[in-house]
């Protein structure tokens, strides 16, 4: 497998994180917010994955005190299955840590069974629910969450 870097995000990488947003989620963000969580939001942390000078993933954190919140993370669909999506939210939770946090929280689709068991091996467990969450159909959100 060819060498695999993890670095922040810059303002270049946004057309490349944009093609993957797109094929990821059923309601994908724009390259604006991206561009304003670059610029903009000082809790904003953002990360991709690439291979071959190709990104490949990328994964969102913010950071507000102690507390992290996983806004998103996605691998492009034909290098989902080698463990690229591990190796990216490890690197995510370690800089959490890094920046002080002490809990990691996320949502994910009820339905993503998928990626709550890689959750599952970082030590997140379910803590609650968020009713209608997703609004391209009202499935509702997992909150999953670990002490750091």
């Amino acid at each position: 497998m060819p060498e695999v870097i993890i670095r922040r995000m810059t303002r270049e990488d946004i057309n490349q994180v944009a093609v993957i947003e797109e094929s990821s989620f059923a309601v994908p963000w724009t390259k604006d917010i991206y561009e304003k969580e670059l610029t903009e939001n000082p809790y904003a942390n953002y990360f991709v994955i690439e291979m071959m000078e190709q990104i490949v993933g990328f994964c969102g954190l913010w950071v507000v005190i102690d507390e992290a919140q996983i806004t998103n993370i996605a691998i492009s669909p034909q290098y989902r299955g080698y463990k690229l999506g591990a190796a990216l939210f490890q690197y995510v939770i370690n800089q959490a840590v890094t920046l002080g946090a002490i809990r990691l929280s996320l949502e994910v689709r009820k339905s993503n069974i998928v990626a709550q068991g890689l959750y599952r091996k970082f030590g997140l467990v379910p803590g609650g629910v968020r009713k209608n969450y997703y609004t391209d159909n009202n499935e509702d959100a997992i909150v999953m969450w670990v002490n750091l």
